[in-house]
């Protein structure tokens, strides 16, 4: 039978890092992944990445709805028509912003029997674990069902923050268990169980947030995104886009994450969507991003 894993986090926490860790772990030791990756705008720029190493056949990118909820019959559906592999083992991103209780609640319903239960994991940032202010039920919401818990954003971290995390942790899931990057065991995840937690009850609509996107064009170099990124309001918890930067063919990826940190790194690939702007969280409008653009262009 084929194990389906569903990673979850809150915004830039670490789940396509832990996703891309995921897939070329279980490449290298003869699985066959099948990839499922979940945005409110555009999966395509996180499918596209892990192009390089998985067949695009067996990655679908999912845009525009909640699989918590409108977009779980979607996502189920997709899910059962996965083609039949040896060796096969599905991973699921959700967005980052998913009520990740409701998901498991409803994406085991309805699945051919050739799958075993959903498992989740969740990634917890430790830098910014329960000090997001309004959205620390959200975060929390996202921990109570996994059997795994990964770490990660350690890098500066004293053993006492660490601790408290885990401590913060176990209070709200006893039975997970909490791990760092460095430590999973690939080998042990498809024979996880599915959580024996009991949640708590979450209002769905804490989960549902605004997202928006927008074209770019080129830029003469990385401080005319460093610029445009640093104009827009902090409660847009995520941005992130690519474009072209001076005379370089190749495509740029940038992306804010909710504490603010920036990173620009080259895109893999060659982006379905052509230079393009997007964010999630509240405020997220297109005069809003219009607005951070032309004031730097």
């Amino acid at each position: 039978m084929e194990p389906i894993i569903a990673i979850v986090g809150f915004l830039g926490a670490g789940k396509t890092t832990l996703l891309r860790h995921l897939t070329n772990s279980f490449i290298s030791e003869k699985w066959n992944p099948y990839v499922i990756l979940n945005d409110y705008e555009n999966a395509h720029l996180d499918a596209q990445q892990l192009a390089e190493k998985i067949d695009p056949k067996h990655i679908q990118a999912l845009n525009g709805s909640c699989i918590c909820c409108s977009g779980i019959a979607e996502l189920r559906d997709y899910v059962n028509r996965i083609p039949l592999r040896e060796n096969g083992i599905t991973l699921i991103e959700a967005n980052g912003t998913s009520d990740a209780c409701s998901l498991m609640g409803f994406l085991g319903v309805g699945l051919e029997n050739r799958y075993l239960p959903p498992v989740q994991i969740s990634v917890v940032d430790v830098k910014n674990w329960q000090r997001r202010g309004e959205h620390n039920e959200l975060e929390s919401n996202q921990i109570q069902v996994s059997s795994v818990i990964v770490l990660t954003h350690l890098e500066g971290s004293t053993d006492a923050r660490i601790e408290e995390v885990k401590t913060s942790v176990k209070s709200i899931n006893p039975y997970v268990e909490i791990i760092s990057l460095d430590e999973l065991n690939i080998y042990l995840l498809p024979k996880l169980v599915p959580s024996k937690n009991t949640p708590e009850k979450l209002d769905h609509l804490k989960a549902h947030w605004a997202s928006c996107s927008i074209e770019l064009p080129d830029f003469p170099n990385e401080e005319c995104i460093k610029a445009i990124l640093n104009k827009l309001p902090k409660s847009i918890l995520r941005v992130k886009g690519v474009t072209k930067i001076g005379n370089n063919e190749n495509y740029t990826f940038f992306e804010r994450i909710p504490d603010g940190t920036i990173n620009i790194r080259k895109f893999r690939n060659q982006p379905t969507t052509g230079p393009m702007l997007l964010s999630v969280g509240p405020g997220s409008e297109p005069g809003t991003l219009l607005k951070a653009l032309n004031a730097v262009i």
